[in-house]
């Protein structure tokens, strides 16, 4: 995967790319789209706007909670082996119209403020970096752990959140490390099946997109594409990131623009909301963009676009919900 030690920040450059590539591009097999397929309406652009590191601050789920009330955004998900993880599922479980997964997490990215794995350091070494924390970057995963190593932490975190009385709407993966490797992707599609459970899995269909992925990095094997094309629970259309920007407004248009050139079908759109603190800037110099994130989809002018543009917000729940039908 990525071709240096800065692959964290990389990974969200590619996503940022992706974003713009995928705004003219929309999967589908025989000109049906996945969003046609559970039933959304045909030539609808269906979102799925997922507030992703919730628990691993208090900032973020503060920010998380707030979206989660006014229901301006639907999904999120908790890094479980996070400080304020536990937190967070307490909250989801007096909310039950919340739709909270579990955002699988094999590194710790930040330089001071990090994180151990769930699972007993003697099970799963190579998850382990030399500070005792998980590694900083998903080159440093995938050069070390082995796919038995990940399958035992993805199901620890899965099954902490289970014990606590919560069943998780859908699991996802920090900073792509589950698409690092053929044999990591085998086990985040393997274990979304064996616990019913959705990933965030991409459809593969398009050679443009598997192209795509292939320039930014991304292991996609004709091994990849058929585990993706032999996975039973649904796929996204799309998949991309808020934008950066100069300014809120700036952050804003281009997220509009991004909005406006997608096709039709369903597109996962990801974000990292967090309230302003002096603690939040000591963990993380994207801190700026997290607050403007914050404040960008209960804006009135956010809100009116996604009406005036006819857009349809869904979750996972819906989606499952559609799914089982």
């Amino acid at each position: 995967m990525f071709t240096n030690n800065k692959s964290g920040e990389i990974f969200r450059v590619s996503l940022l790319l992706f974003s713009v590539f995928f705004a003219g591009h929309t999967i589908a097999q025989n000109g049906i789209t996945n969003a046609e397929k559970l039933g959304f309406p045909k030539g609808e652009k269906v979102l799925l706007l997922h507030c992703d590191d919730a628990g691993m601050c208090e900032e973020a789920n503060i920010a998380v909670q707030s979206y989660s009330l006014k229901d301006h955004v639907q999904s999120a998900a908790v890094m479980m082996p996070c400080p304020n993880a536990e937190e967070m599922v307490e909250w989801a479980k007096k909310h039950p119209k919340a739709d909270i997964g579990v955002h699988l997490t094999l590194t710790s990215e930040w330089k001071k403020y990090r994180w151990a794995p769930l699972t007993k350091a003697g099970k799963v070494p190579g998850l382990i970096d030399p500070e005792g924390k998980m590694w900083h970057e998903v080159p440093g995963v995938v050069m070390h752990a082995s796919a038995k190593e990940v399958e035992t932490e993805v199901r620890a975190q899965i099954d902490k959140m289970l014990k606590m009385g919560y069943t998780p709407s859908h699991i996802d993966t920090h900073m792509g490390t589950l698409y690092g490797s053929a044999d990591f992707v085998k086990v985040f599609l393997k274990v979304a099946q064996e616990y019913k459970i959705p990933a965030n899995a991409i459809d593969l269909n398009d050679p443009e997109v598997v192209e795509f992925y292939k320039q930014a990095g991304y292991p996609i094997t004709d091994e990849v594409i058929a585990l993706l094309a032999d996975y039973t629970l649904p796929k996204l259309d799309n998949f991309g990131s808020v934008p950066n920007g100069k300014s809120y407004e700036e952050k804003r248009q281009n997220f509009f623009n991004l909005v406006s050139n997608l096709k039709p079908g369903l597109t996962e759109i990801i974000f990292h909301p967090s309230i302003e603190t002096d603690s939040l800037k000591s963990i993380t110099g994207s801190w700026q963009q997290r607050v403007w994130e914050a404040k960008m989809f209960s804006d009135p002018v956010v809100i009116s676009f996604f009406k005036e543009n006819d857009i349809v917000l869904t979750n996972w729940g819906e989606i499952m919900q559609k799914f089982n039908q």
